[in-house]
């Protein structure tokens, strides 16, 4: 089970990475997951963009499908912890990067992200990054 980073909705939205494509359409529609923080980093994105309206029904239309996590109780628990690792570290991540991380934790989902150096700094978290061989 996958649970996408908002920098794989956003390469697949603009339809130019093949081999993401290809693996997005590889694998059954219950095998990935959104999350409520990943859509709202999407939903401001097509709010600053020149076409705001066609890139929220792009984003809606590609959304339907999956089911949407939410920011639960659980995940704000693991990613107070998640936050409190990095920070005693001197190695945070971006805020909405480490609630990814722990929504992804909480419900035992591979984050598929570009952004591996972040995301490799969060302990037991499995990452694939699809854009690449």
């Amino acid at each position: 089970m996958y649970l996408l980073d908002t920098n794989a909705y956003v390469e697949y939205l603009r339809g130019k990475n093949a081999l993401l494509l290809q693996r997005l359409a590889s694998k059954p529609v219950v095998d990935i997951q959104l999350c409520s923080v990943v859509l709202a980093e999407l939903y401001i994105g097509a709010l600053r963009s020149a076409q705001p309206s066609a890139n929220r029904t792009k984003i809606d239309n590609f959304a339907q499908p999956y089911a949407c996590l939410p920011f639960d109780l659980l995940a704000a628990d693991v990613h107070a912890r998640i936050r409190h690792h990095l920070e005693s570290l001197g190695m945070p991540i971006g805020p909405y990067d480490s609630q990814i991380a722990a929504i992804a934790l909480a419900n035992g989902l591979t984050v598929v992200t570009h952004n591996t150096i972040e995301f490799n700094r969060v302990p037991g978290l499995k990452i694939e990054d699809w854009e690449i061989p």
